[in-house]
């Protein structure tokens, strides 16, 4: 229960329409009367309408009058999500004081806004005002809901951001004309040994379902107010705005919903800036058979009956009826444009600053299933911390599996980290604009050779390098889009030398031995088969060089090139030996000028001098690591 004083608040500021009635609000208020005494007389059963409450002044005040038309000058205020998050963030909930009973006061929005905190009433009558500015048909619903939605309990819920899209079965097209393949023979004793095992599993199924049962029956009984819970929300009808279902939006939560959604239980009336309904439809089975055709007179008792020409009440009259006193009291509605002095505009209470921090608390805490998400405001966290969601194993909360954490306005591009308990993995995903093209790297530990995964931005990068895994022991390498088809690199890396490492020498000094490269590449259709390289190997200890080639479709084994070192020779620099007892080459369908010696020379030559370029490649990748 709140223990906020609202009876302390000032009132000295407000303009003189908050603290007395016009005639022509008099006249209004004495119209409203006429209604409800009718109302009371032809539906005795029903409870009380929700039509003139007390304002912060005191003053009773027609509830349509407390819906004030406002377009924020903020780009997200011009659609609907952009107002009700903006509402449920920004004000503190307050709970009725008596559940099954409307409030006996609403306070202006002007005044919910000053001090950040309301009812669902207050809550409602705020973000209707929001999106009628913005050109929504939305109303202010008085009704009933469940428990859970009267007092914000979000802990049977899934988080929204939680929520996996529903799947859409893909439709196969038939063909008739297809090719029939005959059907493969089945064991039947197989089937048997299925049909046993799908008995077993129905069997152990039952024993779960029965120890649910159990647990069920453990939990609180049903709620003993249920159906008699008062609660205010917004209904958006469609048409205005292209929207095209009519929906509800609970304020407390900011979050869309259908109208056969069975958290809403019934309706008692609506109203908007311009009139007011009441609901004259059976509510036992809820809001999921209502008809939200507001002219079929069966379904909603209008208050002011609309004319022909204008569907709904007009906003300004001409300026010289200003002052004038409306004699006939049926025609009172055509002046009650101004017949209230314009509210404290909304803008002036709601400047940058105080848009940008929407939470009165610093930050918002929801509790749902297994989850908490905690929202902060730009800024208000060092790191550019914008919002936490912790995803636990138990409903009570204990144990945590993963934490997902989003940032904003971060020199460094990072906008989301997940942390997974279970695994110790760390990913961060960056936005496009970092200096090294970075889009998400995976980690345990920022120290170097602990394990890292990276991937680029890989478009953006000369190479098309897109991902990269680096262990103690191997580095890999994926590329998209390269000309030479490039599309893998694996390297293998052997031990340091232990009297190197203890000398603490330069990066370079220090750089782990090459053991091996190997690459792989896409077949090269302009290429024949045993010409075009597959995997490329280079042993740099070993001081061999192996080239694979791609297959034909009908070959079986592919051609291949061997460069080894010739044994009792010592190797010198910048030399190229070659000879017939250091080469094994398999390529019978190569042409004659393949398989003589020169050409092997000059291949050798240039996989001497890419071996050294890859060196090179692999050094400049571990310092980028």
């Amino acid at each position: 229960i709140s223990d906020f004083d609202w009876s302390s608040i000032d009132t000295s500021n407000l303009p003189s329409s908050y603290k007395t009635n016009s005639r022509q609000e008099k006249k209004l208020l004495q119209l409203a009367d006429n209604f409800l005494q009718q109302y009371s007389h032809l539906c005795p059963d029903r409870k009380p309408l929700f039509i003139h409450p007390l304002n912060e002044c005191g003053v009773q005040k027609f509830v349509s009058t407390t819906v004030r038309p406002t377009l924020l000058p903020y780009p997200d205020m011009y659609y609907w999500s952009g107002c009700a998050s903006f509402v449920s963030d920004y004000l503190i909930m307050e709970p009725l004081k008596c559940p099954v009973t409307p409030p006996s006061s609403l306070y202006s929005p002007t005044t919910i806004v000053k001090y950040q905190r309301g009812n669902c009433f207050d809550f409602s009558v705020l973000l209707c005002s929001l999106l009628v500015g913005a050109g929504y048909d939305a109303y202010c619903v008085h009704g009933y809901a469940t428990l859970e939605m009267c007092s914000l309990d979000q802990t049977q819920e899934v988080c929204p951001r939680l929520r996996k899209p529903p799947e859409v079965p893909v439709k196969e097209d038939p063909n008739k004309y297809r090719i029939k393949y005959p059907l493969e023979p089945k064991s039947q004793f197989e089937l048997q040994q299925r049909a046993k095992e799908e008995e077993e599993a129905k069997s152990t199924q039952e024993e779960e379902r029965e120890e649910e049962v159990v647990e069920e029956v453990e939990k609180p009984k049903r709620d003993p107010l249920h159906g008699l819970r008062v609660h205010a929300w917004v209904l958006v009808l469609s048409g205005k705005r292209k929207v095209p279902e009519t929906f509800f939006i609970n304020p407390f939560t900011g979050n869309n919903h259908s109208t056969k959604d069975e958290c809403f239980l019934g309706i008692e009336s609506i109203w908007n800036d311009k009139n007011y309904w009441v609901n004259m439809q059976d509510c036992r089975k809820g809001c999921k058979d209502l008809s939200f055709d507001l002219s079929n007179r069966f379904c909603w008792e209008i208050m002011f009956p609309e004319s022909d020409e204008a569907s709904q009440l007009p906003t300004e009259s001409p300026k010289n009826s200003t002052d004038e006193m409306v004699s006939d009291p049926s025609n009172a509605l055509e002046h009650w444009g101004p017949c209230v002095e314009p509210s404290i505009c909304l803008t002036s209470l709601l400047p940058t600053a105080e848009y940008e921090n929407p939470f009165p608390r610093g930050k918002k805490v929801i509790l749902y299933d297994k989850a908490k998400q905690e929202k902060w405001a730009a800024y208000a966290n060092a790191d550019g911390l914008v919002e936490r969601l912790t995803v636990y194993a138990d409903s009570d909360r204990t144990e945590e599996l993963e934490v997902k954490e989003w940032f904003e306005h971060r020199k460094d591009l990072l906008y989301m980290r997940e942390v997974n308990h279970q695994t110790q993995l760390i990913t961060d995903h960056f936005n496009p604009g970092h200096p090294l093209l970075l889009k998400a790297h995976t980690y345990t530990s920022l120290e170097p050779e602990t394990g890292h995964t990276v991937e680029f931005y890989h478009k953006a990068r000369v190479d098309g390098l897109w991902k990269r895994s680096e262990t103690a022991t191997e580095m890999t390498e994926y590329f998209e889009e390269r000309e030479d088809l490039l599309h893998k690199r694996h390297i293998n890396f052997g031990e340091r030398d232990q009297g190197m490492e203890m000398a603490g020498g330069t990066a370079e000094a220090n750089a782990r031995p090459i053991v091996q490269i190997k690459e792989y590449f896409h077949r090269n259709p302009k290429k024949p088969a045993d010409e075009d390289v597959e995997e490329r190997v280079f042993k740099v200890i070993d001081d061999v060089i192996q080239l694979t080639y791609h297959l034909e479709v009908y070959d079986i084994i592919p051609s291949k090139v061997v460069f080894a070192r010739v044994i009792g020779r010592e190797k010198r620099e910048g030399e190229i030996f070659l000879s017939r007892e250091n080469t094994v080459k398999y390529q019978p369908w190569s042409s004659e000028k393949h398989k003589n010696m020169r050409y092997l020379y000059n291949l050798l030559w240039e996989l001497r001098a890419e071996q050294k370029d890859l060196k090179q490649l692999v050094r400049d990748s571990e310092a980028e690591v």
